[in-house]
């Protein structure tokens, strides 16, 4: 028996068999969990996330456009009236137009801006809000950032600050939900090809980069960063909010090259 057996939830956000919450909801899936979906309005993404669904028997998908207030409170509605209470939801939204990340930061639009913070960020804040209306007994929410809002990395860009305010919101949303019962986290993820990584930089440098530098001396794996969003999201992780946890190898607390110097040593001799 599984460790989310009887546990019902939400994943908001998936896009393909690559998504990172894909990775998550199977490790999900594995242990029992029951889970609704969303998609981006429109009948090609429906197709898409259907195609995905229906297999598992997902009882609920529901089109969501996360920069409309009334799409977020009728999903959580219609999760209500399927469910009943939830006990995880995950959020694995972001987007910013294509000109505004290829472009400087400096050289990013006003509009730009807004529609990166409103979907990558405020979308947080209102599916929290709605989401713990159909959680009278606690649960969990779990988002995806990366580090890029720590650091910079070039080529993120735009993406790079939406992510730092997703950081602060975990903190601040774990901050007044906490005595609701409901965590709050996120999972920061070493380069993993996704759709939306497509978008925002050059994936084979990135990871070669986190082999030559992180401590483990490789990448992470889809299926590492699904492990432990599953574990953010269980019970197993019953005293942790308000945390982001780096699935990257160890990449994140190095503050210079490490061994890859004396790598690049050893080839230039």
């Amino acid at each position: 028996m599984g460790m989310f057996a009887g546990k019902k939830g939400m994943v908001l956000g998936v896009a393909n068999d690559f998504s990172i919450a894909w990775a998550i909801t199977r490790k999900l899936l594995d242990e029992g969990a029951e889970i609704g979906f969303t998609h981006l309005p429109g009948e090609k993404m429906e197709r898409r996330v259907r195609k995905l669904v229906e297999p598992i028997g997902a009882k609920l998908l529901a089109a969501c456009d996360v920069q409309k207030d009334e799409d977020i409170a009728r999903t959580f509605d219609q999760a209500g009236q399927t469910y009943g209470a939830l006990d995880f939801v995950l959020h694995s939204i972001a987007f910013a137009p294509i000109d505004d990340i290829k472009c400087n930061y400096v050289d990013c639009s006003r509009e730009g801006f807004k529609t990166a913070m409103d979907v990558s960020v405020y979308s947080l804040v209102a599916v929290a809000r709605q989401a713990a209306k159909v959680m009278p007994e606690g649960g969990s929410l779990l988002t995806l950032t990366y580090f890029g809002g720590e650091r910079v990395v070039p080529g993120y860009n735009l993406m790079g600050v939406a992510k730092a305010a997703l950081d602060a919101s975990v903190k601040y949303l774990a901050y007044d939900l906490g005595p609701r019962k409901i965590r709050v986290n996120g999972v920061s993820a070493g380069p993993v090809k996704t759709l939306a990584a497509s978008a925002v930089g050059d994936h084979d440098n990135l990871a070669g980069l986190y082999t030559a530098v992180s401590p483990l001396g490789r990448n992470i794996t889809r299926e590492e960063v699904g492990a432990s969003g599953m574990f953010l999201l269980s019970d197993l992780a019953s005293g942790i909010t308000g945390e982001i946890l780096h699935v990257d190898c160890g990449y994140n607390v190095m503050g210079s090259p490490g061994r890859a110097i004396e790598a690049a040593k050893a080839g230039a001799g």
